[in-house]
């Protein structure tokens, strides 16, 4: 897949990159990750221009990474009646609600770069309902939320106010999927004590 050219360039960049103080657990050195994920952490590296810390401590159990990378990648690429933005704002609300910096700060570099807004992430991470964002936002946040504090209230009209702004069954499984393997990211982070990257305060500011 990689020249030797860009393999040795790539992973020069990577090499520099993990800090032995992103995570209370430790960090792995990239030659010591299995082969798939080295190809990963290239892809990533050439994409990005940076690995994020969560991969780095993640890696700390490589087939908990593995899994977590393939359902981030089920429920965030594919095609959905939710825009990328709706699933991000989401993302950040309720990360922000569980404290976890980590997640609030990388969601919201993400919604920054699709939006262009470099304004739009922390009204939304510190009062969403106050954030210059539409109704049909606020109330798939409002969902998200709910099913965040008070998952066993979730009943039949939660579902009717989303059918109204246009959502359908499915769209709505997106949404509560999304919720519930972020507030597993929200509790992994802060439990492991994964730093931010740096990267994240600047992009799409």
């Amino acid at each position: 897949m990689w020249s030797e050219k860009n393999y040795t360039l790539l992973k020069k960049r990577i090499m520099k990159q993990p800090d032995k103080n992103i995570s209370r657990y430790p960090v792995p050195e990239f030659d010591s990750l299995p082969e798939d994920l080295k190809e990963t952490f290239l892809a990533v590296q050439e994409q990005f221009g940076f690995v994020p810390n969560v991969f780095f401590a993640l890696a700390h159990r490589p087939a908990e990474l593995r899994a977590f990378l393939a359902y981030n990648e089920a429920l965030m690429n594919k095609e959905s009646g939710l825009t990328p933005a709706e699933k991000e704002m989401l993302i950040i609300a309720h990360s922000n609600y569980n404290g976890c910096t980590y997640c609030v700060m990388s969601h919201g570099a993400a919604l920054r770069g699709i939006t262009e807004n470099p304004y739009i992430a922390e009204p939304i991470a510190v009062n969403y309902h106050e954030a210059d964002i539409t109704p049909r936002e606020k109330a798939i946040i409002d969902f998200a939320m709910k099913l965040t504090i008070e998952p066993a209230t979730v009943n039949e009209n939660d579902f009717e106010v989303l059918k109204g702004f246009g959502l359908n069954d499915e769209d709505i499984w997106d949404v509560a999927g999304i919720t519930s393997f972020f507030n597993l990211s929200n509790r992994m982070m802060n439990f492991a004590a994964v730093r931010p990257d740096d990267q994240f305060f600047s992009m799409g500011r």
